[in-house]
Formats: structure tokens, sequence, C-alpha cells
């Protein structure tokens, strides 16, 4: 059963009934039994014991992620409780006037966190969601935003976790280019450049289109379970109580990505080498963690509150994390399931996608590799396993070639956007969480956004393929993008609901 068109079927199952029904956990749970029972030949026995076999391994393997949710979970709770929350929330609607600067700024502080998606949903979330929410901003609205800045911005950022990614993923003789082509990709990855302007389009233009605009007009309720528990304030925390521990998280993050990339290690490592060694997770970790420390040293000298209150924090946060984690750890699982080691859903996919077949289509190539990553990253949840597939196939197709440059950006314009629209992906589900959103409204609310994007991206990069030119296809796709967007416009004007 591996490697074949049924490899499809377990990650179809959870997506269509997670959209259908809403309920992503017994969703993902049956999609990861289905993928169970054809590999072992439909033993019920066998299969719930490689099903919790592969989310054993997948849950080691994501560790550090994990224990950062819960630290993070930990400090989002610290800062509520204390009143500095409340504090900068009151502050910022003082400042912000209106629902368009506040969106404005939740994109200005996504853009400013390059370095981790992760990173970046959870903070984005954290620090903007009491300004949104006193602007009447629905949470659907608000995880918008986080997921179309975090992917997006992280892609096209030299300095990333993802730039190490991309860089890594290129053949072993060609490893030593790889910063240099993930550089040439940004003006080329589309889907990212597109995704900001159109979401910058939405913001300014104070339209919404499609499901969206219903949510917002009705002011539907899309907070998630999670936040049914709001964190009793019991401090007296200002806005300086908000800002230092979330400045010293970030700036902490940054430092601590050098430190496990070996730039302190006294052997001469650049900063470039660095992020490309990094490990992430670990250093998210340990930045979260001395964050604690040093909100404990800012809040109990000065009884902001006081230690059993820091105490209780601890389980509180923990809690508030338990329905992140969870689809987290199913859809890590799920994607366990479709692995290489099991049904092997990518050989499925690379053995259709080998030089020998696809040699005849170069002009196309571009385009195809746009639209197979977008359905890789939708099936599997995880764009880094995208890039890792398919970049050494086009690496194999394009070798020096001018055009490879533009396939491995239409790879990552792929993945990203495949990210965006799947219900398994981790960082849809983050963002999700950011914003403490009803995960399937953010699904729902988001794809045909991302959709519409993709379109234009397509005619970019076929328009990229057919000049063997990356800067034509760009041309080729703005112009699809701003007509499309005056349409909407022209459309959605009118404020009544489609």
């Amino acid at each position: 059963m591996q490697a074949t068109i049924w490899t499809l079927l377990p990650p179809m199952i959870a997506i269509i009934l997670a959209l259908a029904t809403k309920e992503v956990y017994v969703s993902l749970i049956i999609g990861i039994l289905s993928g169970a029972l054809l590999l072992v030949n439909g033993n019920p026995i066998t299969a719930v014991d490689t099903t919790f076999s592969v989310m054993g391994d997948k849950m080691s393997g994501n560790a550090d992620i994990l224990i950062f949710l819960v630290l993070l979970g930990i400090l989002v709770a610290l800062i509520s409780k204390s009143g500095a929350s409340l504090a900068y929330g009151n502050w910022a609607s003082g400042v912000i006037k209106t629902k368009r600067g506040a969106l404005l700024a939740t994109t200005a502080l996504g853009s400013l966190i390059f370095v981790d998606d992760y990173f970046n949903c959870l903070t984005v979330g954290t620090v903007m969601r009491p300004v949104t929410d006193k602007h009447k901003i629905t949470r659907a609205k608000l995880a918008y935003i986080i997921d179309s800045t975090a992917a997006p911005v992280c892609i096209i950022a030299p300095v990333s976790s993802w730039a190490a990614a991309v860089a890594t993923s290129l053949p072993e003789n060609m490893k030593d280019q790889g910063f240099s082509i993930f550089l040439q990709t940004i003006p080329f990855n589309f889907y990212a450049l597109f995704t900001l302007v159109f979401m910058l389009f939405i913001i300014i233009s104070g339209i919404d289109l499609f499901k969206m605009k219903k949510v917002e007009e009705a002011g539907l309720d899309t907070s998630s379970e999670a936040d049914s528990e709001e964190f009793e304030i019991v401090g007296t925390g200002r806005v300086i109580d908000l800002v230092l521990p979330i400045l010293f998280l970030i700036l902490s993050a940054v430092g601590f990505m050098l430190y496990t990339g070996g730039y302190f290690s006294g052997q001469g490592i650049s900063i470039r080498d660095a992020f490309a060694d990094t490990s992430a997770g670990r250093s998210l970790v340990l930045s979260s963690f001395f964050t604690l420390v040093f909100t404990f040293l800012l809040y109990l000298p000065r009884k902001i509150i006081n230690f059993n209150q820091f105490c209780s924090s601890i389980v509180e946060g923990f809690k508030a994390m338990t329905p992140s984690i969870t689809i987290l750890c199913l859809a890590w699982t799920l994607s366990g399931i479709c692995s290489e080691e099991y049904l092997n859903l990518q050989g499925f996919v690379a053995s259709h996608m080998n030089p020998e077949n696809i040699a005849g289509v170069a002009m196309f190539l571009p385009a195809i590799f746009f639209v197979i990553s977008i359905g890789l990253a939708f099936s599997t949840g995880t764009s880094w396993g995208t890039f890792a597939i398919l970049i050494p196939i086009a690496a194999s197709v394009f070798p020096g070639h001018n055009m490879l440059v533009v396939s491995v950006a239409a790879i990552l314009a792929g993945a990203v956007c495949g990210d965006h629209i799947s219900p398994i992906s981790d960082t849809t589900i983050l963002a999700s969480a950011g914003a403490q959103c009803n995960h399937i409204d953010h699904v729902n609310t988001q794809l045909p956004y991302a959709l519409s994007v993709a379109v234009c991206c397509i005619i970019g990069f076929l328009a990229a393929g057919i000049t063997q030119n990356g800067y034509y296809g760009l041309i080729a796709g703005s112009i699809a993008l701003v007509a499309m967007l005056v349409t909407y416009y022209m459309i959605y004007r009118d404020k009544e609901t489609v």
C-alpha cells in the first residue's frame, strides 16, 4: 500500500470531515486510523498499535515545540493575570483609534517577528488580541492577519528558521549554494509577496470577502474553547509589564538561535551559517524559559503578583494550550502515518515528478511545481516536508539553469499556500491558537483569500516559465493581482453580504 494513490485517502478523509463537521479532533483521529488500517491491511489491533507508535515518535521528535507551547502559555497567563494585557489594551485603544489602525499595527508587529513562524503566531496573538477585541475585530479576522504575516514574512526573510530549512533542502552537491539560491528566490516568491499585498488591500480598503464578510458583518463569535476560560486579573501590571517580557522573548529567541547554531562557540561560525544550523525548537524553549525567569524577577519584587499567583499561572497556562497541543499532536501523527517510513505519500508524489516524466513540459514546470507543492503541503500539513521532497527534484531537472531559482521559488510559494489552506497545518493551528479563534472557522474564512492569491501566482509562474524570466512572471502575476483586487472592490464595496 506504500507510495500508491491510496496514500492520499487518510489526509483527505481528515480534511473533508473537519471542514464538514467542524469537529477537528475526531476528524483527525479517523484520518489517522484509516491510514493505519491501510498500512496493516485492515488489522484493527495492529492499526491502533501503529497509531500510538507513530504518535510517540512524532511527539518525542517535536518535544521542543510542545515544551515551548506550554512555557508560552504560562507566560500568557502571567501577563494576563498581572493586568498588563488589560493595561496595554487600554493604552493602545487610546493610541489606535480605528479598526484599520489596529489591523495595521497587528501586521506591523507580525512583520517585525520574522525569525520563526510559530513564535510569530503566538506572540502577535498575545500582544494584539486585547487591542483587536477593543475594536470589535472578530477572532477570525485576527487569525487571518496573523497567519498572513507569519509564514509569508518568514519565507522571504534571510534571517529566519525557514531560510535555514530551504538552504538545507538542496542536494548535497549544492548545499554550499543553498543560502545564495534562497536569496535569489525572494523576488519570485509570488505567494508570499502577493499575500502581503492582498492583506494590506483588505485592511486599507475596509472590505471583507466571502465567508469573512459574513462573519465580520454578523459579528459572529469565532473564539476558541480555550478562550472560554479567561484569566482572572489579580495584579496591578502596567504597559511596561507586557512590553518588557515580550521584548526579552524576541531578543533572547534571536540570541539563542545564534547560540544553538554555534555562533558563540569560538569556531568562527558566521551569522548566516549559525542560522542555517540552528535548532529553532530548542532556541524557542530556551528563550521562553528565561523569559519566565525574567518575568518572575520583574513581577514579584514589585508585588505585581505574589508567589502563589505565579505558581497558579503554571497550571492555567498549560490548560490554555491543551487544545492547540492536542490538535498539533494529532496533525503530526497523521503526517507521520503518511511519511516515508509508512504510507509514503511523499514517495507517491516524487515518483510522478521524476525528471524523465516532466522534462517535456519544462516551460510549465514552475506552475506545475507550485500546484504540486500546494497539494502536498495541503495533504501533509507541512511546508518544510514539502521543501525536502520537491526542491531536490527541481534541482535535478534544472541543474545550474536560471529556471532553478524560479522553480524553487514556486515550491516555496506553493508550500506556504498549501499550509494556509490545510486544516492539519501546524502553522494554521498555531495562528488559530494565537488569535484564540475556532480553528475550522479560521480555515474556512482564510481559504478563499489564499486561493484568490494562488490564482494570480499560477498566472505569474506560467509567464515566468514561458518567458524563462522570473521578472516577467512577477509583472504578469502583479497585473493579475491588481485586476482581481479592483474587481473585488467593485463587487464588495457596497458592504452588502454576497
